[in-house]
């Protein structure tokens, strides 16, 4: 009788085992607790395990240059997306522009009701090779600082067996915007090796003409508003705080741009003939663009900073990031910062006015002693949500036009050189608006719950960004809120020479964006 009971016991045991244990070994295996309970140690190791399969893919997408000045060679970039998609149960489809076409893949899932629409953006910047630490913009390297702070390159063959966060990829595109998309991609394996699906419908729209300012996008979301249609919208685009935590950006700043140009003589004249007596255009312009600003950097044109209030709450809020002004400035090597708001968060909430090149006659070797025949500015705009870029423009060319100046849109004429004594050429530009998500909206607490219960901390979030994406005509058009979800270090030469992506914020970005996969909706 005895006996009978252990056998019998030791059934019992078996069958327990058989139905709760091992399902749940199962579980643990597959990476089905992280999605219920948001056990952070198992996305890390999954991320990590994910990236290091995926570095000759890296290699393989940042090889392809991606200048959109260049269509063949987008072309193959758009190849490349639309088999990636497709082999992880996306359709695709072209949206044809004028210029280069969008890209974009849907993927639905059973009995989901919502529909979150993914903004990625594959081409760059273009490139001068001889300014580049490498034989080629679009070869990437493998670096690692040595003893004195220098990076030096390392064999590729390394991340076959090693692995250090700090080390860094190398190429034109690695974190804008190549290294987010991959990783997002990435995202997308571990959740297919998990089995699991995100409860909602998935968009995506790829967009190649970004570093061109998007011209044609906002005509092409109007004309696919159905398509395009979703609950909200997320970007996976920009660097993180400075502090490299995670960081949700609930807006970003739009842009318009300026050329001045200032008419001088015919042709460039004889410095020792002309000096004294031809109007020089560069001393012309540079007396403008001085007039411009004062010395703290405050615009002085009358009523530019109009309709910007800050109130005491949005000052709470700018003062929650966690930035050290004088790690900012000893980074950005400068001893002093412009005055337009008390601290740095406080200064994006305000339109710019800057300076991003100029030119007239020659400088170097190639310096001639000449009155030039004219000089050139080029100006940028950054807007945020409260700045009307049509009135800006308006105020700065009323400005141009009190001080003595004749306004063209084009070369002046041979008579209205004979007319005017103050000649010039003005053309602007309105790339894309400003937009501003609540931090409260629904999609902002569902990032931040994502984002909180994977890295086990809440996530910096920044009431509005400095740079520019063109995500304003997904938000005025669709009616959809937009946060961007940023995964780059920020020291990450974006748009210049030796651009690079931080091995760990790589993998961190994979963590991120399958966090975000995870979350319910």
């Amino acid at each position: 009788m005895f006996l009978v009971r252990i056998h019998f016991k030791q059934k019992i045991q078996l069958i327990l085992i058989r139905t709760l244990l091992l399902p749940l070994l199962s579980l643990l295996m597959m990476g089905d607790l992280v999605a219920q309970n948001g056990n952070s140690s198992s996305l890390d190791e999954l991320s990590l395990k994910f990236a290091k399969e995926s570095w000759d893919t890296f290699y393989e997408l940042l090889s392809l240059p991606n200048d959109a000045h260049f269509p063949d060679d987008i072309e193959k970039n758009i190849q490349w997306c639309e088999k990636a998609f497709l082999n992880r149960g996306f359709s695709t489809q072209r949206i044809p522009t004028p210029e280069l076409p969008l890209l974009f893949a849907e993927r639905k899932h059973p009995g989901a009701n919502k529909t979150l629409l993914v903004y990625l953006q594959l081409d760059g910047q273009p490139v001068h090779p001889a300014s580049w630490f490498q034989d080629d913009p679009f070869q990437p390297v493998l670096k690692e600082k040595d003893t004195s702070g220098q990076w030096q390159i390392i064999p590729w063959s390394k991340l076959e067996t090693e692995y250090n966060p700090d080390w860094r990829i190398f190429a034109r595109s690695a974190s804008d915007a190549k290294g987010p998309a991959l990783a997002f991609l990435k995202a997308l394996d571990v959740m297919e090796h998990l089995n699991k699906q995100p409860n909602f419908n998935v968009k995506v729209i790829m967009d190649f003409e970004e570093e061109l300012g998007s011209p044609n996008l906002p005509a092409a979301v109007e004309a696919n508003k159905e398509l395009l249609a979703a609950d909200m919208l997320i970007i996976c685009d920009g660097p993180m705080h400075i502090s490299n935590r995670p960081t949700l950006t609930f807006g970003a700043r739009g842009i318009a741009t300026i050329t001045l140009k200032v008419i001088g003589p015919r042709v460039a004249q004889h410095s020792g003939h002309y000096g004294n007596y031809a109007p020089n255009p560069a001393h012309r312009l540079a007396r403008l663009l001085a007039d411009m600003k004062d010395d703290d950097g405050l615009v002085t044109i009358p009523g530019f900073y109009d309709g910007i209030s800050l109130d005491d709450d949005t000052r709470k809020i700018l003062a929650m990031v966690p930035d050290n002004e004088a790690f900012i400035k000893k980074n950005l090597g400068i001893a002093t910062t412009d005055k337009v708001g008390e601290n740095y968060q406080e200064a994006l909430q305000y339109p710019s006015l800057n300076i991003r090149g100029l030119s007239s006659a020659w400088t170097g070797s190639q310096v001639r002693t000449i009155v030039p025949q004219d000089a050139t500015a080029e100006i940028d705009i950054r807007l945020v949500p409260e700045s009307d870029p049509v009135r800006l423009i308006n105020l700065i060319e009323k400005f141009i036009a009190e001080r003595g100046y004749h306004i063209l849109d084009r070369e002046p004429t041979e008579e209205e050189r004979m007319q005017f004594g103050k000649l010039i050429q003005i053309n602007s530009n309105i790339s894309y608006l400003a937009f501003r998500t609540d931090f409260n909206s629904e999609v902002g607490l569902w990032l931040d719950k994502a984002l909180t219960k994977a890295h086990g901390t809440t996530p910096v979030k920044i009431r509005n960004s400095g740079g520019s994406i063109p995500i304003s005509p997904f938000v005025q058009t669709l009616g959809i809120p937009a946060v961007t979800v940023p995964i780059v270090n920020r020291d990450n030469n974006q748009h210049s020479p030796n651009e690079n992506i931080r091995l760990g914020n790589y993998v961190g970005g994979i963590k991120t964006y399958l966090s975000i996969l995870l979350e319910v909706l």
